[in-house]
């Protein structure tokens, strides 16, 4: 099981709601949260079957026109 947690430019709950769904429908095995409360505006991302790929995240954030940064540990 790995976890990996980005800053995005995500914002509102709707937009949020929307882009979980995607993800959810795209990457199975994953299943992934926003926290809007937190300044960076957090997504976390688990993988149960895998590891979680950055990159693939934040180009799959940015075809939705949305930006997402790898946080360190």
């Amino acid at each position: 099981m790995t976890v990996e947690v980005f800053k995005t430019n995500v914002n509102k709950r709707k937009y949020a709601k929307a882009l979980l769904a995607e993800i959810h429908k795209t990457f199975a095995g994953y299943s992934a949260n926003f926290d809007l409360e937190d300044c960076d505006n957090i997504l976390r991302v688990q993988c149960n079957t895998g590891t979680v790929c950055p990159n693939t995240m934040i180009l799959f954030l940015k075809r939705f026109g949305y930006y997402a940064e790898l946080l360190a540990d």
